[in-house]
């Protein structure tokens, strides 16, 4: 269990990390760990001794005792590099990826906002060197696609057609007149028509028709740079170079909303913080408190296992021998 606690606490720091590295323009190095190895050994003796001694001499007793307990961990590390480093870090998501997690309940407006670039010609906001504000539609198309998920009218279903398999999105409509209101707006914004029950998802910036849905859908790397660009740097490091203005100072001249999680930066080591790592010469952490950009942080290092293609990658071994 102690192998696990400290594994998961690497894995946020190395993430945490990797995300302020983007922000000051730094190469992100991933390592994954490939093997733990832990031998230990565990000894005990006890010694208990008497002396009995006629002719008046004074008996004699003593009791001893040793123990020793001896644990040689060996953790390997394997550097993200190659094949594995382009498919996890630089190919997008899989459209349906995203949508099997708003399926499953994760809210479906931070979703949209962290992993699409664009649904249906409808662009969310670009960070870096391509910065622009996100579409006043593609704002209300994610409001909207929330409420349709919290009324439990949206579905998903995959079929075999001509030996391949088709991810159909579908919309199941009830009495309420809310719902069929944000159903009749997504439908304009993404500029389909009916039947509702035969959109077609896909991967793209252009639909083949309007019972299609194509989405662009970011890279791993895109999701740490959203991330990296909401840092709340110190204000010295921007003027003197160091780094981009980034969301925070930016909100006043393009209209960006707000950042996808709350990261903190001060010369100083935060008392309580859900992740911390010290980089150069400053501590950047996530409160402990704040709930929000913890869940937004837990549901990034989830899109890390949803980037993963093609094979399966083998995961760490873990051999424990006593001796």
């Amino acid at each position: 269990m102690s192998y696990s606690t400290v594994m998961g606490e690497s894995w946020k720091e190395q993430t945490l990390l990797n995300i302020v590295r983007l922000r000051y323009v730094d190469a992100p190095v991933f390592l994954d760990v490939s093997s733990v190895i832990s031998s230990y050994t565990l000894e005990g003796q006890v010694d208990l001794r008497g002396n009995f001694a006629g002719g008046g001499a004074p008996n004699s007793q003593s009791l001893g005792g040793y123990g020793r307990y001896t644990d040689k961990p060996t953790i390997s590390y394997t550097p993200l590099s190659g094949e594995r480093f382009s498919k996890s870090l630089l190919q997008p998501i899989p459209p349906v990826a995203v949508f099997s997690m708003i399926q499953a309940g994760y809210p479906a407006d931070f979703i949209l906002r962290a992993t699409v670039r664009g649904m249906n010609g409808r662009y969310n906001r670009a960070t870096g060197v391509n910065l622009r504000p996100a579409d006043a539609g593609f704002e209300q198309l994610a409001a909207a696609m929330r409420r349709i998920q919290q009324s439990q009218a949206l579905g998903m279903r995959i079929e075999r057609r001509e030996g391949q398999d088709v991810t159909l999105l579908f919309f199941k409509g009830s009495a309420e007149p809310g719902l069929h209101r944000d159903i009749d707006t997504l439908m304009q914004l993404l500029d389909l028509e009916p039947p509702l029950d035969e959109i077609n998802l896909t991967y793209g910036a252009v639909p083949r028709n309007r019972q299609e849905l194509a989405v662009q859908t970011r890279s791993m790397l895109e999701i740490l740079i959203e991330f990296a660009d909401g840092i709340d740097v110190p204000a010295e490091h921007i003027s003197s170079g160091r780094t981009y203005p980034g969301t925070l100072q930016r909100l006043s001249e393009v209209g960006d909303n707000t950042p996808l999680a709350a990261i903190h930066a001060g010369p100083q080591r935060p008392d309580q913080a859900y992740a911390e790592v010290r980089y150069k010469d400053t501590w950047y952490w996530i409160e402990d408190t704040d709930v929000r950009s913890k869940r937004a942080f837990s549901f990034m290092m989830m899109f890390f296992s949803l980037a993963e293609t093609g094979t399966t990658p083998q995961m760490p071994v873990i051999t424990v021998g006593a001796n």
